[in-house]
């Protein structure tokens, strides 16, 4: 037993290594290269020597090896030679004519770069495992009066299943028998529980909140708005930008272009103006090394990684340079509303009581009520209350539930009833003050009603109020000419009464997760490039949809995984911090790449004069690369 113990011990120590390795090696492989080319520098101080050429030819190898298989891969598979392969001949070219740590250099930038590219897109594959998280694998199938626990994957349409208090519904279909409130939160994002009763529809990954109910499936399992979510971040992360698209045509056309001059230069100077061999080599190897894209690279990462950083101090989780870069051309900032706009909890707004009643005795009666619930309404009523009065009743009472309805309770015997109209009579909860429930719902907010043994004793508005930085942030954005949109599952009235009091331009209410992603296409197609701000798993198509997504830093772990930018401190105003730091940064990197290609230029020039030797390009060239990086550092205290 022992045995087979320390088996599966040392099994799971090498599973956890090997995954360590895939996922971080070209970054070790990078560091190793790095520190290699370090000693091996210091060796050659006083000349070049056989320890420090084969710890260069480590280096090499060891820092080279993944983009240059990557390279030659690609190369067989489309038939065409790329920037990986170009690196890889600079750097041997500079070994052949002497220059061991230029090539060496060029290999470490490269390898570092790549390694900081895998990890950033394996990091933003994990959101389909996020999402799975929350998808029940099994089911409670019921057949002839028989429960049987099934796999999801084995339900049919028109199966009837039992979901209990507290599962996550494992299927889309519509209740048969039971009432009961469901945390549709997943999927619509509305922070209220909506109550169900028979005929209602209900969704695979929702949660049953209090009571039993039985379903009769409706959809196959490939076919539930649950499944819809995973296809549709899986289709918005496989397709490429328009961005992407031109950088790969350009460094086709870079390769080939440098290439086809250095093949040319092997060759035509010697035949059309009289140089030796030996010249025209040289002159072709210094080439080589000067048209190399290491400053072209060092124009762009070292920025990058600084503004990056300097976001994380500042709250801002960037997962790769392309979407900050993107944040600074955004036209358009669509919003979710529960958890994004606003905290994603109820809160007691108002409080309106029949004339002559006592409020004290009103509240204790309430609190002693509601706090035998656990229903969300009633736990910010109870909040409220204990924020109102000090002496709270502690008494346990027996309370009669009616799941969707409210509850009702005998208190200092008298009854009292708390929950929908229909509960507490319609016509009179309606009428009460003068209506002043239909003005309350029309402000978005959700009712409560009290009634004692003489009628409507009181009403509860509750809603779920804006994030104090909200208003403020709104502002700011509208005054960088960025228009606003918010994209709800809430009611028309309740979204129109949340966009009004944030001050959103535009707002799309009742939106299930494919209407948020046909809402953001739309959105691209008016205002060009769009940003989308969620936190939950319902937000996640739109988040990946949209041209950068953003997610809240107490958003699910799918929000988290599927958006490129999450705001850690749940501060809507780094937004703002966000959009500068991206136009900062691509101000320096169209400074440092004008500037490395200006010089990139001078230097190929001087060599077909020349008029500059080695040395002094390598100078020239790893002296513009030093320059750009110093220049995109300056971005850390931006």
């Amino acid at each position: 037993m022992e045995a087979n113990i320390k088996m599966k011990i040392e099994e799971a120590k090498k599973e956890t290594t090997v995954g360590f390795l895939k996922e971080h090696g070209e970054l070790i492989a990078a560091i190793v290269s790095g520190f290699l080319i370090f000693i091996a520098w210091i060796l050659s101080m006083d000349g070049m020597n056989t320890a420090s050429i084969i710890l260069y030819i480590s280096a090499f190898i060891i820092g080279g090896f993944a983009k240059a298989k990557e390279g030659i891969e690609e190369t067989i598979e489309e038939k065409k030679l790329n920037v990986e392969l170009l690196m890889v001949f600079a750097a041997i070219g500079s070994a052949i004519i002497g220059h061991w740590a230029e090539g060496a250099i060029l290999i470490f930038i490269f390898a570092l770069s790549g390694a900081l590219e895998t990890y950033t897109t394996n990091k933003s594959k994990r959101e389909l495992s996020a999402l799975m998280d929350i998808q029940p694998e099994k089911a409670t199938l019921y057949v002839n009066g028989q429960e049987k626990v099934v796999h999801v994957s084995e339900l049919s349409v028109n199966d009837l299943i039992i979901v209990k208090p507290g599962e996550r519904i494992p299927a889309d279909g519509i209740v048969v028998d039971g009432k009961t409130a469901i945390d549709e939160s997943a999927i619509t994002g509305e922070s209220i529980p909506v109550e169900k009763k028979a005929n209602d529809e209900v969704f695979a990954g929702t949660v049953n909140l209090n009571g039993s109910i039985t379903l009769k499936v409706s959809k196959e399992n490939n076919e539930s708005l649950f499944h819809k979510i995973l296809m549709l971040v899986q289709t918005a992360q496989s397709e490429k930008s328009p961005s992407q698209q031109f950088i790969e045509k350009f460094e086709g056309a870079y390769v080939n272009g440098v290439i086809i001059t250095v093949l040319l230069l092997l060759f035509l100077p010697h035949f059309l103006l009289g140089w030796s061999f030996s010249e025209t080599f040289y002159r072709a190897m210094v080439f080589m090394v000067v048209a190399s894209p290491c400053a072209l690279v060092a124009s762009i990462m070292p920025a990058t990684l600084s503004a990056i950083s300097n976001g994380a101090r500042n709250g801002l989780l960037f997962k790769g340079g392309v979407h900050l870069e993107r944040l600074s051309k955004v036209n358009v900032i669509a919003f979710d509303k529960t958890g994004t706009l606003t905290k994603g909890e109820p809160k007691v707004t108002d409080l309106v009581i029949r004339d002559g009643i006592d409020e004290r005795e009103l509240l204790k009666a309430v609190y002693a009520i509601e706090k035998q619930s656990n229903h969300p309404l009633a736990k910010a009523i109870v909040q409220y209350i204990e924020s109102k009065i000090e002496d709270v009743p502690n008494q346990w009472m027996n309370i009669k539930e009616q799941s969707g309805f409210g509850v009702s309770a005998i208190w200092n015997e008298e009854t009292w009833k708390i929950g929908k109209a229909d509960f507490v009579g319609k016509e009179e909860a309606l009428s009460f003050q003068q209506n002043i429930s239909t003005t309350l719902a029309e402000e978005g907010k959700t009712v409560v009603y009290v009634r004692d043994s003489n009628g409507i004793a009181a009403i509860f508005a509750l809603k779920d109020v804006l994030r104090e930085d909200i208003v403020q942030a709104i502002k700011e954005l509208q005054k960088e000419g960025i228009h606003t949109v918010m994209l709800t599952g809430d009611s028309h009235a309740t979204a129109k009464a949340i966009a009004k009091e944030a001050g959103i331009q535009e707002f799309y209410s009742e939106c299930l997760p494919e209407d948020k992603v046909k809402h953001i296409k739309e959105l691209k197609n008016k205002f060009g490039i769009v940003a989308m701000i969620g936190d939950g798993i319902n937000d996640a198509p739109a988040l990946a949809t949209a041209n950068v997504g953003i997610a809240m830093g107490e958003g699910t772990d799918a929000a988290l995984e599927t958006a490129e930018i999450v705001l850690m401190k749940n501060d809507m105003t780094k937004v703002i911090k966000a959009i500068h730091l991206s136009k900062k940064m691509n101000r320096i990197i169209k400074q440092n790449i004008v500037f490395s290609l200006s010089v990139i230029a001078i230097l190929i020039c001087s060599n077909f004069l020349q008029i500059i030797d080695l040395p002094f390009g390598v100078i020239g060239h790893e002296g513009s690369t030093i320059l750009v990086i110093l220049n995109g550092l300056r971005l850390l205290k931006a």
